[in-house]
C-alpha cells in the first residue's frame, strides 16, 4: 500500500479537498476547511482522528496505531504497511465523519448536495 491509496479514499469521500499547506512538507486532507487526515511525504503513515481520547489510547496499547506527534491525544498514527486496506480505509472514514459531524448543518448540507 501507499499514500495513493489514502489519497484514493480520502478523494471518494463527499466534500474532501486535498491540501498542501506547508510546501509538500504536511499533505492533508480537509473537509469544510477542517482537517481529518494527515501525512508526510517522507513517512509511511497518515494521522487520523478518532472518537475520543479513551479510543485513541485503545487503539495505541492493541499496536493498531501509534501516537500521532504534534497532534491532540485523540488523534493517532496508522501506519499502512502496518494494517489491512479495510482497516485502513475505516479510520480514515470514520476521521472524515467526526470532522464533518462538527460542521454546521448548513455546510453539511452544502457538501452533500441538499438543499435547505
Amino acid at each position: 500500500m501507499s499514500s495513493d491509496l489514502v489519497d484514493d479514499i480520502c478523494r471518494a469521500l463527499p466534500g474532501a479537498e486535498w491540501a498542501d499547506p506547508a510546501d509538500g512538507a504536511l499533505a492533508s486532507w480537509k473537509v469544510g476547511g477542517k482537517m481529518f487526515a494527515c501525512t508526510v511525504t517522507d513517512d509511511k503513515g497518515v494521522s487520523v482522528k478518532t472518537p475520543s481520547i479513551e479510543d485513541a489510547s485503545l487503539l495505541i496499547e492493541m499496536g493498531r496505531a501509534r501516537k500521532a506527534p504534534y497532534f491532540h491525544r485523540s488523534w493517532v498514527r496508522v501506519y499502512w504497511e502496518e494494517i489491512p486496506q479495510d482497516e485502513l480505509r475505516d479510520r480514515l472514514t470514520i476521521s472524515y465523519e467526526i470532522v464533518f459531524k462538527s460542521l454546521t448543518k448548513k455546510l453539511q448540507r452544502e457538501i452533500l448536495g441538499e438543499r435547505s
